[in-house]
C-alpha cells in the first residue's frame, strides 16, 4: 500500500506492505538508522520518535497508520552537526549517554516531555523517561541533562550569552 508521511520536514512516499512497522519504514525505505530497534516489543524505548509532535514508540505502529502524518527522528532536530539541539547539547555537555544506544530514544522522549512541562522537577523528569531504558548510565547524567536543556530552553539567546 501507498503511504505518504512527511519525515524530518521531507515529504516521504512509498509502497510498504501493510505489516511494515513504522521503525522499520524509517530505518529500511528511509534510511534514517539513528532511531534505534531495542527490543521489538516497546519496553526499551530506543525507537522513540516524534509523530504529530508527540512522543511515540516507532516499534508499536504500523507505517500505515502515519500515513498523512508529520514524523521526527533524531535526524531531524540538527540537520548541521555543528548547531545542535538545545536537548542534543545538554546529553553531551552533561554526559547524558555512554554507548549511546538509548539515546535518540531518550533525546525525542525529553522533547515531548520539555514541551508539556518546560520546567520539570527531577522526579517529574524521571516519570517522563518511564518506558526508556538506559543499561550504561545510571539515569543521574540523563536527568542532569534534561533539567540542563530546560533551563537552555526557557532562557533567551541574548541572556544565554551573557550579555
Amino acid at each position: 500500500m501507498k503511504t505518504t508521511v512527511t519525515v524530518n520536514g521531507v515529504p516521504q512516499t512509498r509502497d510498504v506492505e501493510p505489516r511494515t512497522l513504522l521503525i522499520h519504514f524509517l530505518r529500511d525505505a528511509l534510511g534514517l538508522t539513528g532511531t534505534h530497534i531495542g527490543c521489538d516489543t516497546s519496553n526499551c524505548g530506543a525507537c522513540t520518535v516524534l509523530w504529530n509532535r508527540k512522543a511515540v514508540k516507532s516499534c508499536t505502529i504500523l507505517a500505515a497508520q502515519a500515513d498523512g502524518g508529520e514524523i521526527t527522528t533524531i535526524e531531524g532536530l540538527a540537520p548541521d552537526p555543528a548547531h545542535l539541539h538545545p536537548v542534543q547539547q545538554a546529553f553531551w555537555d552533561e554526559h547524558g549517554l555512554q554507548c549511546g544506544f538509548c539515546t535518540p530514544g531518550m533525546i525525542m522522549v525529553s522533547l515531548d516531555l520539555l514541551k508539556r512541562n518546560p520546567s520539570p522537577t527531577d522526579d517529574e523528569i524521571r516519570h517522563g523517561l518511564d518506558g526508556n531504558l538506559c543499561r550504561c548510565t545510571g539515569y543521574q547524567h540523563i536527568v542532569n541533562a534534561i533539567r540542563t536543556a530546560a533551563q537552555r530552553m526557557r532562557v533567551p539567546a541574548v541572556a544565554a550569552g551573557g550579555d
